[in-house]
């Protein structure tokens, strides 16, 4: 395709935008609109399978001890818990070590603890790790059945629940996203429609002497792409200004939480929304000109 060629098709789309600015306002505001939406989605779930991942490096089981055991019962557990299959690690976790961890989570409300006096009520426990996160459950079951212990506790639950939750927001935001883009489609075909039909006339000109299909077309498909594009740079720049918002707050008061560092990642999404939207503004103008285009 020559310069000049390319030249005409992006003025021509530029005056048919300019002329349409009513439609092309709604095009853009109806592709931002959607792909925010659908960025934000992005941006949750991918945070949420980050933190579940997070938590099921993390899990450990809490095996709690009977009181009443003698040392060498207790050395007899820890030695058997090493045995299970997928077991990597095992650490012996003392009633004293453990009420020392207990008052520094309770900070400065230890007092609350002076009522005990010299009492003790927690019990001597193994904290162990597994190399699966699938062999959690069942470790746990076994270390359950083992004599002097007591019970026996570990956080699959809280990973499960959060994966759960994932896939509600993939499911609902899947269909949110859809129906956004049907909308943003069925606009941006409508304001090439509209195109199309005031240039009726000078279509048909064109065709008379000799134009070729894709001569015609090409004007109306660089408008789609430019109004997709458009609405996907305004959602690219309020979803990156709002998630690097979201990360300065949390890292302030929540830094325990883990959320993807900004950076590459809104980029890697931006990139991805730039795409979708000019995609969307291409497919507009294809379904319009099919419809009510005869060339």
């Amino acid at each position: 395709m020559k310069i000049r060629t390319m030249e005409y098709f992006i003025k021509e789309a530029l005056s048919s935008l300019k002329r349409n600015g009513l439609m092309s306002f709604a095009s853009v505001t109806t592709v931002a609109l959607s792909l925010l939406i659908l960025g934000m989605f992005l941006v949750m779930v991918l945070n949420l399978n980050n933190m579940a991942s997070t938590l099921e490096s993390q899990v450990q089981i809490s095996v709690y001890l009977q009181d009443g055991l003698t040392d060498l019962e207790m050395r007899e557990v820890g030695t058997r818990i090493t045995k299970i299959p997928g077991v990597v690690q095992v650490n012996f976790v003392g009633k004293e070590e453990a009420m020392n961890r207990f008052k520094e989570r309770l900070g400065e409300q230890q007092g609350l603890l002076n009522a005990l006096g010299e009492v003790n009520p927690l019990p001597n426990a193994f904290e162990v790790k597994v190399d699966k996160t699938e062999r959690v459950k069942a470790a746990a079951q076994a270390m359950m059945q083992f004599k002097g212990v007591e019970n026996v506790k570990f956080g699959q639950e809280v990973v499960e629940q959060l994966f759960a939750l994932t896939k509600m927001v993939r499911i609902f935001g899947l269909i949110i996203i859809v129906f956004l883009a049907l909308a943003a489609l069925f606009i941006i075909s409508n304001t090439i429609r509209i195109t199309v039909f005031a240039r009726r006339k000078e279509i048909g000109i064109m065709k008379y002497v000799g134009a070729t299909n894709w001569f015609i077309r090409w004007p109306f498909l660089l408008e789609g792409m430019m109004l997709g594009f458009g609405g996907a740079l305004v959602a690219v720049l309020f979803l990156n200004e709002t998630y690097g918002i979201l990360i300065h707050q949390v890292y302030e008061s929540l830094a325990f939480l883990p959320l993807i560092p900004q950076y590459p990642f809104i980029t890697n999404i931006s990139v991805v929304l730039l795409v979708t939207g000019t995609v969307i503004g291409a497919l507009g103008s294809t379904i319009s000109l099919r419809r009510y285009m005869r060339v």
